[in-house]
């Protein structure tokens, strides 16, 4: 019956891990819809303007055959650019139903199957892990890997390489010092942003001013000014540190000792700071999750498994043991039974939090040693008997310090 309980699949809870797969379509979805949206609002004006200018000259006599038929020609020009956007709008649209479909077909999988014992599972869950590795590839800038992984697992609609790739270009030339992608992604992004009260645009703005502080060339100097009172000066209540910066700049050259208060503003590692800001950004104007899905299965399953004596057995055997023979083979996954006492996850599950356990499972007829653990005398006795002591001595587990059985006190369950 126990073992039924813990091999039974709980739907909602694997798709806890899943809902970027399908929340990051729906996003995209939204913001193709407002896109295609603009477009027909705006040039739709534009083509009423032409059209009630060019009806109102002709029958007033004021514009001449000519002039008529030109405007008719950049109307249909401007049509014909309508009807290029909105293609590209509905192709689009297109390519995130299949993936919208090919996701929920994916998870619908999940749900034809009870037990993590069914056959299927296996399969399901290394395709789930795939989608984890992708994701994290992308994340990371390994776009290419990543490319290649979903091709030949034929999973291109289950990741979302597309959206990552736009993402390292931008954050790419961050790195090499161009905000002009970004400002552009920000202008398309505009509404959004604003709602968010993301400060993205105004550091790439601060920062385009700082380059051309740098230079204290006479022309550069009357451009930074300029572009401060159009970019910057309008954000003095909601950014004033940033905008007396600014100010301060103009009157200390990078070179001078005085500038000593500036130097954070022109060092090189503002770029890397700027990239990840926009990272943030981008993933949450997208509802994607700040680390990758990787980090959260491997942090989850680590959180699981992870139990006291992982750690304290690892340190008393760093504590006893002499130092390591450089020909022997580093111990694997194999080691003992426990996956978090490996020599690649007990590391990594260090400073992992300990699973809260709805149930808990206890022996039975439990003694309290005197440093605070407590056991079962029956384990208590069974590994005094394998250690070789002697009667009336037991000795602690995780320790291994040995006490006498008359210093043990009976522990009861309240």
């Amino acid at each position: 019956m126990g073992d039924h309980e813990y091999s039974t699949i709980k739907h909602g809870d694997h798709l806890l891990l899943d809902q970027p797969l399908l929340r990051l379509p729906s996003e995209l979805l939204r913001k193709n819809f407002r896109s295609a949206h603009f477009t027909i609002e705006k040039d739709t004006t534009a083509l009423k303007t032409i059209l009630k200018d060019s009806a109102t000259s002709a029958v007033s006599g004021r514009a001449s055959q000519q002039d008529v038929l030109r405007n008719l020609d950049a109307m249909i020009a401007r049509m014909r650019g309508v009807k290029r956007k909105l293609a590209a709008c509905a192709e689009e649209e297109s390519r995130l139903h299949t993936q919208t479909a090919a996701r929920i077909a994916h998870l619908d999988e999940l749900y034809a199957m009870s037990t993590v014992d069914d056959v299927k599972y296996e399969a399901w869950s290394r395709k789930r892990l795939d989608r984890l590795l992708a994701d994290y590839l992308l994340r990371h800038g390994y776009n290419e890997s990543a490319k290649e992984l979903a091709q030949q697992r034929g999973m291109e609609n289950l990741v979302d390489i597309n959206t990552f790739t736009a993402m390292s270009r931008i954050r790419d030339a961050l790195k090499n010092g161009s905000v002009t992608e970004a400002l552009a992604w920000c202008t398309e992004n505009k509404k959004e942003l604003r709602k968010m009260e993301s400060k993205l645009e105004f550091m790439l703005r601060f920062q385009q001013y700082i380059e051309l502080v740098r230079t204290r060339s006479s022309t550069k100097l009357t451009e930074a000014i300029a572009h401060a009172k159009k970019h910057l000066i309008p954000y003095r209540a909601t950014f004033e540190r940033e905008v007396s910066q600014a100010c301060g700049l103009l009157a200390f050259p990078p070179s001078s000792p005085a500038s000593a208060a500036y130097s954070d503003l022109y060092k090189p590692s503002r770029w890397t700071d700027l990239a990840n800001l926009f990272t943030t950004t981008h993933n949450q104007l997208l509802a994607l999750p700040a680390v990758p899905l990787l980090h959260i299965a491997l942090t989850s399953g680590l959180s699981a498994l992870k139990t006291p004596a992982c750690h304290s057995h690892s340190s008393s055997s760093e504590q006893s043991s002499s130092a390591p023979d450089p020909a022997a083979p580093v111990t694997t996954l194999t080691h003992g039974v426990c996956p978090i006492c490996s020599t690649e996850l007990n590391e990594l599950a260090r400073n992992v939090p300990y699973a809260h356990h709805t149930k808990s499972h206890v022996e039975n007829d439990l003694r309290l040693l005197p440093n605070g653990c407590v056991y079962g005398k029956d384990t208590l006795e069974a590994h005094a008997r394998k250690s070789g002591l002697s009667t009336g001595q037991v000795k602690d587990l995780r320790s291994g310090e040995v006490y006498a059985a008359d210093a043990l006190k009976k522990v009861f369950i309240t």
